[in-house]
């Protein structure tokens, strides 16, 4: 079978590249041509697009960008016209996504769509155009199921993938990594400042003005992969600062506390069980355009699930060196942590066991050959 996957981002990357392999277990015929990483890459199939090359953070940013996002959308569509594949595969990314899935339709080829666009979100109008557009929809997120069956689109509720990128991994030594990345014996506050430039300019500062009032503590930041040290290093005023990057979760695996950018971030330090703070700061042209659309309770991933404030959340202007002290200080003392060890086994449970990826490739095969 042909396979055609658009993914748009780093987390994108992680989940694709693990569908892609359960779908080449699956189907030892398996043709795939995808937008996305080098987890994808590394995996096999061909790479179309890396997501670097489109990585645009908030409603201002993809508008000063429109006319490459129109590019872009012009050669997917091409692309896929020239592939002709059995199904398209989309994962999460729904701006660019959905728009694809509207061409897709009118051109008789199967939809699929693997990680929800956050619909419950904002903008839940946009469910009627997903049961238009979308032949099937596999979620990740307890709670979207419940959701979708409010409009009449039943989906499946397969688990979340992360269960199993985190559980497949080996343990690291920690002595060794300590030694081999520079890192000293004092305990580790990993800082997660996201993956786009835009999100990483706006957060890192004020994660690391806190570094001085802690020198009990190392601060060590978790570059991600689409961007270079050269880029980080002009942030660093401090000593007491190490850098690791593309070691995200390795560096989860032995820190202390860790001060991470909302999104998909908040959920892997939760399953590590990593205490944490949530940091969230965007252009405020589009924050102000996020607060008139967006309707939730929370911003993070943990506290969503659970349908509760399990961690504090500091959005736009609470997002200060105040403030970011105060729930640091929090977080390292025994009650608080405490708590959110209970609270992080109560989310796990939430989101099901393992066997996500595996799920979604047997469910996407039985309905191309059916």
């Amino acid at each position: 079978m042909r396979y055609y996957i658009i993914a748009g981002e780093a987390s994108g990357d992680l989940h694709g590249s693990n569908l892609m392999k359960a779908l080449f277990k699956k189907d030892k015929k398996a043709s795939i041509r995808f937008w996305g990483g080098d987890l994808m890459q590394s995996v096999g199939g061909e790479l179309v697009v890396h997501y670097k090359e489109r990585q645009f953070m908030g409603f201002a940013e993809v508008i000063f960008n429109l006319r490459k996002i129109t590019g872009h959308i012009k050669f997917c569509k091409k692309d896929i016209d020239s592939y002709q594949p059995d199904v398209i595969i989309f994962i999460d990314n729904s701006g660019f996504n959905l728009r694809i899935a509207k061409w897709a339709k009118t051109k008789n080829f199967k939809t699929h769509y693997y990680i929800s666009p956050q619909v419950w979100a904002s903008r839940a109008s946009r469910v009627e155009k997903i049961k238009r557009d979308v032949d099937a929809m596999y979620c990740i997120l307890p709670f979207e199921k419940e959701f979708y069956k409010k409009y009449n689109y039943e989906i499946n509720f397969v688990g979340h993938p992360l269960i199993d990128a985190i559980a497949n991994r080996s343990q690291i030594e920690e002595i060794k990594f300590r030694k081999s990345h520079k890192l000293s014996a004092k305990p580790i506050i990993a800082l997660l400042p996201g993956s786009r430039k835009q999100e990483i300019t706006k957060m890192l500062g004020v994660m690391l003005s806190v570094v001085n009032d802690f020198t009990e503590y190392q601060f060590v930041i978790a570059g991600a992969p689409s961007q270079d040290f050269e880029f980080y290093k002009n942030f660093i005023k401090q000593d007491n600062v190490n850098f690791i990057s593309n070691k995200t979760y390795d560096l989860l695996s032995i820190s202390h506390a860790a001060l991470v950018t909302s999104g998909t971030a908040t959920l892997e330090t939760a399953l590590y069980k990593v205490p944490q703070v949530v940091c969230y700061k965007a252009n405020a042209i589009s924050y102000q355009i996020a607060k008139r659309i967006i309707t939730l309770k929370y911003i993070s991933l943990v506290n969503l699930i659970m349908d509760r404030e399990v961690v504090t959340e500091l959005i736009q202007g609470d997002l200060n060196k105040k403030r970011l002290k105060k729930e640091l200080t929090s977080i390292l003392e025994s009650k608080k942590r405490e708590q959110l060890f209970i609270d992080y086994y109560e989310l796990e449970k939430k989101l099901g066991g393992r066997g996500a990826s595996e799920t979604a490739a047997q469910l996407i095969y039985d309905a191309i050959i059916n």
